[in-house]
């Protein structure tokens, strides 16, 4: 995959493989991992965590391997670390389900302490966890602004500009020089952004789904994640699953 030409929509490539985009004249770094970083509010913003969902389906006999929320939590730590936020802000189902925040081992609640203990830590609330975390420190929110631009979970129907979210999932399916291949990815018009699930076991719902539709005031482009970089890629590159 490469970068497409890219200047409509003000978008530049970063030395550590991101990629920077202004949104209402903020510039936000789109990273490899799937976070977003504002710079100047050094504010670190991850959605989709689904914490605990290895061992959601695990209680339903369905067995997968129980490492979900560790591999999670070690990629938002190298985040921070890497980044030194102020503020890091959890885009709403940080949780899989009401019952994962009893479900957590004990090692991985300290982890989450120790990230809330060094900065400030907000929950946005999300469909899969619509009531604040009972053990966690932080505060909780439906929504929060941030240099002007508005922070939820789920997207608002229709163009939103200043708007970041999570909740679909996005992924792009695109060519590559061995066939097809199907990643993670950001989703903007340069006015709001959608990132993508952080967690393990998230998974994806392709771009061109109708559940886009609407959202963008001229089409959008994809922030495909690669292993250390970020590759934008214009909608006509886009295929459906």
């Amino acid at each position: 995959m490469s970068v497409q030409p890219s200047l409509a929509y003000d978008i530049a490539s970063s030395p550590c493989g991101g990629l920077w985009i202004r949104l209402l004249g903020v510039r936000a770094l789109m990273r490899s991992s799937g976070a977003l970083w504002l710079e100047e509010a050094r504010t670190l913003i991850v959605a989709d965590l689904h914490l605990e969902k290895g061992s959601a389906y695990a209680s339903r006999g369905q067995l997968l391997p129980p490492f979900d929320t560790g591999d999670s939590l070690g990629r938002l730590e190298r985040e921070a670390a890497a980044l030194d936020p102020q503020m890091l802000v959890l885009l709403g189902d940080s949780f899989h389900d009401r019952m994962s925040e009893d479900r957590l081992a004990p090692e991985n609640a300290e982890r989450l302490q120790a990230l809330a203990a060094a900065r400030r830590l907000t929950w946005i609330v999300g469909n899969h966890d619509s009531e604040a975390p009972r053990f966690m420190p932080g505060d909780a929110a439906d929504l929060i602004q941030v240099q002007g631009l508005m922070l939820r979970h789920e997207p608002h129907s229709g163009p939103y500009p200043g708007e970041v979210s999570g909740h679909l999932h996005p992924c792009a399916r695109v060519a590559a020089s061995a066939g097809r291949v199907r990643r993670r990815c950001f989703v903007t018009d340069g006015e709001r952004v959608i990132l993508p699930a952080f967690g393990a076991f998230a998974g994806g719902l392709n771009i061109r789904d109708q559940a886009f539709s609407g959202l963008f005031a001229r089409q959008p482009i994809a922030a495909v994640l690669g292993k250390a970089r970020v590759h934008a890629i214009g909608w006509r590159s886009l295929a459906p699953d």
